[in-house]
């Protein structure tokens, strides 16, 4: 649990498709505004490789199984993540990334964050797939590499991911940037955006 005495954590949610540039703009943002970056599932991969962990052969066999890791595991895994962190600002990014993710988290950590709003990058999904398949050429253990499972992977955003940025915009807390520009002129948007937070 997060110490009392403790700021509450202020953090952005950053949604988008695959190819939208979350990663990217992350990387820019964490850089140019002090956020500490966090993607759950880059603590899965960390955690199931960690001979220690309790939770490793969890998330190996939801992994392997193309299931969900209990949203309470991930949970755990975010906040221990902030607490360790050299900052009180984070980007979470493409999580959480369904209903019952969503229900977790507000279970598990609704009342020990303050969510300042969701970052939406807006992106064509004809660019989209572009973009993965360009980073699948260039990335051998990328699995963006056809079309076919990057489609899949748009089509899954739309259909579980997406509700939950409708969510928050109907609560008038989504700020939604043109990401089908370079990335100099998505990041000049974003940045004129992250400038109008009070620090």
């Amino acid at each position: 649990m997060l110490e009392e005495n403790i700021v509450m954590p202020r953090i952005v949610f950053v949604q988008g498709c695959p190819g939208a540039g979350k990663g990217t703009q992350c990387a820019n943002i964490a850089r140019e505004f002090g956020y500490v970056h966090i993607s759950a599932d880059d603590l899965l991969r960390d955690e199931r490789m960690k001979p220690e962990s309790k939770y490793g052969s969890i998330i190996d066999s939801h992994m392997e199984n193309d299931t969900d890791v209990p949203v309470e595991i991930t949970c755990e895994l975010i906040e221990i993540a902030m607490k360790n962190a050299q900052s009180n600002r984070f980007l979470i990014d493409g999580y959480p990334n369904n209903r019952d993710n969503f229900k977790g988290w507000k279970r598990e950590m609704g009342d020990k964050v303050d969510l300042l709003f969701v970052l939406y990058l807006d992106c064509p999904d004809i660019v989209c797939i572009h973009r993965c398949l360009e980073k699948g050429n260039s990335d051998s253990e990328c699995p963006d590499n056809n079309e076919a499972t990057i489609k899949k992977r748009i089509s899954t955003f739309y259909n579980d991911s997406l509700p939950i940025v409708n969510y928050y915009k109907g609560m008038g807390l989504v700020k939604t940037i043109d990401a089908s520009q370079a990335e100099e002129d998505v990041f000049n948007d974003i940045k004129a955006i992250f400038h109008r937070i009070k620090k």
